[in-house]
């Protein structure tokens, strides 16, 4: 695990924990939004459109994206630190787009790669902030009141 500054056991617990949720998050964006978006495309009779990865990752990144800010919201974190964590969500995208377009990486390896990159992505940016990801925050009474 990389250094935390100044975190002692039980900080680097709860900034692991943290992480895990925020993967445990994505996912569940990824499930709930991604069958939404199906049954969409399924019922304007684009589904089709899913097949391809150019149309799929950007998708996939926003329902990861979604999952885990709301589930940051919820946990009482700022805005300012979920803009950060989504802009990393979408730093594999900005990475593989182009080698995509230009053919040298085909879309299976496009949509693995964004999945294998947003990991250290978000990593780094809770190193860059770990007092914001060690202490405990209190849940918020819906994923847009206001934190405190």
């Amino acid at each position: 695990m990389a250094h935390i500054p100044g975190a002692d056991r039980p900080e680097r617990r709860r900034f692991v924990r943290h992480f895990l949720e925020m993967v445990a998050a994505m996912f569940a964006g990824m499930a709930v939004f991604g069958g939404l978006v199906s049954l969409f495309f399924a019922l304007t009779g684009h589904e089709d459109l899913l097949e391809h990865a150019s149309v799929r990752a950007p998708i996939m990144a926003t329902n990861m994206t979604v999952g885990m800010a709301v589930w940051m919201r919820h946990r009482g974190h700022r805005w300012g630190p979920i803009v950060e964590m989504a802009a990393a969500m979408y730093v594999p995208l900005a990475l593989l787009i182009i080698p995509f377009w230009n053919g040298a990486l085909p879309g299976r390896a496009l949509l693995a790669g964004m999945h294998v990159l947003m990991f250290p992505a978000m990593w780094l940016v809770m190193t860059r902030r770990p007092a914001e990801y060690v202490h405990t925050h209190h849940a918020v009474a819906g994923p847009f009141a206001h934190a405190h």
